[in-house]
């Protein structure tokens, strides 16, 4: 077989690849920000635990608050690609002002909170109308390979962006080294200029439109299904990983350099998850691949929880765990992201997805607060079983659907369903 046939079909296509490179480039980028950001707060302006805090929070919370009504309001445009290049080219603008303030002796934590802000602000914005740029660039056969693809990229940035961020950290300060993050936007938005795949014409806005997506994904039985599985394993995945690193670094024993080597294993974990995730799909089906891949991703954290001993033995364990976690991880990834692009209508497609992150993304500051209460009152270990062995259940609400006996996509994704 020759080297040009075992590039993946899409990967052959001059659009989709264009779209694909600048995605993994600015997925990378956005690993160098997740070290070098926190690490400005902590190493040039002694930022302590409550303003950490505050930074983590302003970035998350766009987030939660914004998906509904950037949902809503991208479904009026026509142009979502044009709002994407503009969010990239704002995202490396609100970057290259922590550099230029750092060199000029004027960086200061009200900066970074309002830089904080605006990516998370332009970054939601940008997954809204992404979702919609996806289906329209992508046949719906080729949904489960392009979510192999990018899923592939992502991996790639868990494993390769940690590192080259602390290398840039250490050579160029922190505040420096997001003049490489920024870079990555321009690429990002250099590719984007670069295609131009027909997007899907917004229908006239109607009474409702704002709740619409909300209202079709709780009605919808295996929207709704799959909600409630993401939310319950959001929840407890959220107390869980609020604990983890306390528990392995103070009762296991574990170093700093070890717990990295450990979770490195999770993005290797992830790179091979997101490789055969199309191959689990053809063979078992969509609905297999969402219950197995649910069960993948939960059950090996149980043995967190179970490692006890000599601390070989724990590393071995825990490194076990994070791997095959990973690779669950990605198989849901790949088979909910596909499910979804095929299942909601073109039409409702950025105020469903809006929504569905909404309610996913409310899950997770509850099971963290849950989990911090939970650590206090009965110990770390104790709550890390609730937390594993609770996530194993979400797969439970997929059983009060027709996803698992569901082997194909949908194929009424362009069409859209009327809401009662």
């Amino acid at each position: 077989m020759g080297l040009t046939a075992r590039i993946p079909a899409l990967l052959r296509e001059r659009t989709f690849r264009r779209y694909w490179t600048g995605q993994t480039v600015s997925l990378i980028g956005d690993q160098i920000s997740l070290m070098a950001l926190p690490l400005a707060a902590v190493l040039v302006l002694g930022a302590d635990a409550a303003q950490m805090g505050w930074l983590k929070t302003l970035e998350l919370l766009p987030a939660l608050l914004l998906n509904i009504p950037f949902g809503a309001w991208v479904d009026r445009r026509a142009h979502r690609r044009r709002i994407m290049i503009a969010t990239d080219l704002g995202r490396a603008v609100l970057l290259l002002t922590l550099p230029v303030a750092h060199l000029l002796d004027v960086l200061t934590l009200g900066q970074l909170y309002a830089v904080a802000l605006g990516m998370g602000v332009l970054s939601v914005l940008f997954e809204t109308c992404n979702v919609t740029l996806f289906a329209a660039l992508v046949p719906a056969e080729g949904f489960v390979q392009a979510n192999s693809l990018v899923s592939g990229s992502r991996s790639m940035a868990w494993l390769a962006g940690p590192g080259i961020g602390g290398v840039l950290v250490q050579v160029l300060t922190a505040p420096v080294a997001l003049f490489a993050d920024a870079l990555t936007y321009l690429v990002s938005a250099g590719y984007l200029a670069r295609i131009a795949p027909a997007e899907p014409t917004p229908e006239p806005v109607t009474k409702g439109h704002f709740t619409e997506g909300l209202r079709w994904t709780v009605r919808e039985p295996s929207m709704r299904a799959l909600f409630a599985s993401s939310g319950t394993i959001q929840f407890f995945n959220y107390m869980f990983h609020t604990l983890f690193v306390l528990y392995v670094t103070t009762e296991l024993g574990l170093s700093a350099g070890l717990l990295g080597a450990i979770l490195g294993a999770g993005a290797v974990g992830g790179l091979l998850g997101a490789a055969c995730s199309g191959a689990v799909v053809r063979r078992i089906g969509i609905g297999g691949s969402l219950v197995t891949g649910f069960l993948g991703f939960s059950l090996p954290l149980v043995l967190v929880p179970l490692a006890s001993g000599p601390l070989p033995l724990v590393a071995g364990v825990l490194f076990l765990a994070e791997f095959l976690s990973c690779v669950g991880v990605m198989i849901v990834d790949v088979a909910a992201g596909s499910f979804q692009l095929a299942l909601i209508p073109d039409a409702l497609r950025a105020r469903v997805m809006g929504a569905f992150r909404t309610l996913n993304h409310g899950f997770r500051p509850v099971g963290a607060l849950v989990g911090g209460l939970l650590g206090s009152a009965i110990g770390l270990r104790p709550t890390l079983w609730i937390a594993t062995v609770g996530g194993v259940f979400a797969v439970l609400w997929l059983f009060s659907s027709p996803l698992p006996r569901t082997r194909e996509l949908p194929t009424a994704a362009r069409e859209a369903a009327p809401v009662a």
